[in-house]
């Protein structure tokens, strides 16, 4: 019995040093390197399309979690993607405009990172196509992470694990095409799809208080006008639009990137999902509350050859103004925001 107990022991402790050696080996778990990614969305959705070129899986997507909160990617090691898109603020940043390094300041608002999988472009300007190109700027940014890519690999390619996470991924060393397309992965996952609203779409009729039921019913009618640049799932059309903020635009917005008078100071409509998280408001931050932002559109702007022929039409009452907001509040998804699967 003492030998068969011994033995007993012995076997137990090889199986733990074989499990120890397999963690340290094998930092990416029992992620099969080819099993693709499930979206599990509701049927008030429709399907993801993701490049053919950059399909999802688990095992990608777990690698863009960790180069998504990796510091050494930018020049000084303090700063990573996560260091200005908070998950508990709709992966925005509260700050009017995110630090860079050595404190540099940009002039626009960190935008959220909320079901950017349907998106069509990215930044308020839609300057880039896909979250592929777009990941590479705030890597080499002067204003943001502000390290060029030989450098960011050199510092990948130097740790033992990422050799092991994109041979394991990739079937190959650690290069910037990679590293964009893991990134681009993990922030693909994002997904927020259980608000109440979405309860209340999927039949649920005591999700939406009486107060959010009537701003439903204004979001979508033309006395409000809130559908025309915010309907759909995602509560975005992914278009561009001058929302009557200024008169005169310090940034150009859309036109930056087009060079046409036609889209001089337009902006990106950003999706209004988990919108009460991601304060502050417009593409410089510049409001504070959503009761600010709903405010605005009531109040008729500040003219501007480019805005939007929705905007004068806007006539709403103080109630009107709090059941719109009361809508806003009611598309907050908690399991999004504290989503594990979400964090570093």
């Amino acid at each position: 019995m003492r030998i068969n107990l011994r033995f007993g022991t012995i076997c137990l402790l090889a199986l733990m040093l074989i499990s120890m050696s397999k963690c340290k080996d094998d930092p990416y778990g029992d992620l099969p390197p080819n099993s693709p990614f499930s979206f599990n969305l509701p049927a008030h959705f429709p399907q993801p399309e993701v490049p053919v070129n950059n399909p999802m899986t688990e095992a990608k997507v777990a690698l863009g979690r960790k180069l998504f909160f990796e510091k050494r990617l930018s020049l000084d090691s303090t700063l990573s993607c996560g260091s200005c898109h908070f998950q508990e603020n709709g992966f925005s940043d509260p700050r009017q405009f995110s630090l860079g390094v050595n404190d540099s300041m940009g002039k626009r608002n960190a935008p959220g990172l909320i079901n950017v999988v349907f998106g069509k472009s990215f930044f308020w300007d839609g300057a880039n196509p896909t979250l592929e190109t777009q990941a590479i700027v705030p890597l080499t940014s002067t204003i943001e992470m502000h390290i060029n890519s030989d450098e960011a690999i050199r510092r990948i390619q130097a740790d033992p694990e990422y050799v092991r996470w994109f041979d394991h991924v990739y079937q190959k060393t650690p290069d910037m095409q990679g590293l964009l397309d893991a990134i681009a992965s993990f922030e693909r996952s994002l997904l927020s799809y259980e608000s109440p609203w979405d309860k209340f779409m999927e039949g649920d009729s005591a999700a939406l208080n009486e107060s959010a039921k009537r701003g439903w019913t204004l979001f979508n009618s033309e006395k409000a006008e809130c559908f025309h640049c915010h309907g759909g799932y995602n509560f975005t059309d992914e278009d561009f639009h001058n929302n009557g903020l200024y008169r005169v635009y310090e940034d150009n917005g859309r036109w930056n990137v087009t060079g046409s008078r036609f889209d001089l100071a337009k902006f990106k409509s950003p999706t209004l999902r988990n919108i009460a998280t991601t304060a502050p408001y417009m593409h410089d931050g510049s409001m504070q509350s959503l009761e600010e932002v709903v405010a605005h559109y009531a109040s008729h702007d500040q003219p501007h050859i480019n805005r939007s022929v929705f905007l004068p039409n806007i006539t709403l009452t103080a109630q009107d103004q709090a059941d719109i907001v009361e809508l806003l509040h009611a598309l907050t998804d908690d399991k999004f925001l504290t989503n594990p699967d979400y964090r570093q």
